[in-house]
This record gives C-alpha cells, sequence and structure tokens, in this order.
C-alpha cells in the first residue's frame, strides 16, 4: 500500500502547513487554502507536476479568486490569468505579466 503524498505550503519563514493530498491537485487548476492569520493561497499544479502558491486575492479586484484562474505559460514562465479582468500573474515570481507595477505573495511549497 503506497503513503499518499502531501502537498505544504509555507505561509512564514520556518513554517509549514499542511495544504492537501497531492492527487487532489488536478494539472492546470487551483484551489484554494486557507492560511492561519485569515489570508487564502491559491494552489496550484502545472501539467509538468510542479506545484505553485500564491496569494489568492486578487489585486485589481480586492476578489480572491486567482484559484479559479486558467494556467497557461508565457515566454517560457508559467502564469495564472484572473477569471475577472484577466492579468497574468507569474506562479514564481508572483509579478503581474500586464501591469510591471503589481505582484501577489509566493508561497514555497513541498511534497512530503
Amino acid at each position: 500500500m503506497t503513503t499518499p503524498t502531501t502537498l505544504e505550503l509555507s505561509p512564514a519563514p520556518n513554517s509549514w502547513m499542511t495544504v492537501c493530498e497531492e492527487a487532489r491537485l488536478t494539472p492546470g487548476r487551483g484551489l484554494a487554502a486557507l492560511l492561519p492569520d485569515g489570508r487564502q493561497a491559491a494552489v496550484f499544479r502545472d501539467r509538468a507536476g510542479r506545484a505553485y502558491a500564491i496569494d489568492n486575492r486578487d489585486p485589481f479586484t480586492g476578489a480572491q479568486v486567482l484559484s479559479r484562474g486558467l494556467i497557461g505559460t508565457a515566454d517560457g514562465r508559467t502564469f495564472v490569468a484572473s477569471p475577472l479582468l484577466k492579468q497574468r500573474f507569474d506562479l514564481e515570481t508572483g509579478r503581474c505579466l500586464d501591469d510591471d507595477g503589481v505582484t501577489v505573495a509566493v508561497y514555497p511549497v513541498r511534497t512530503i
């Protein structure tokens, strides 16, 4: 019997929290995770199997919706497009690809 792998993210330095079993993450789709301080993280797995976590709050609207966005790639960068106004956020850096002055928080992710 194989033990399921668990996905964790780090909402603060030297702090890890369990998000879900890795198998619950569908490649190309996201899920929202409630952080201990009340914020939300948007967690994704790309089609290559790499996991990412960014802030779930769309900085342009204030809505907690980035986990519902579509994943894509541009110039070799994996991004999520907000489902509301379609701005794209780099999943590695949190930088908005459509407005250099805007970023979202990025959280380290690991599987155990």
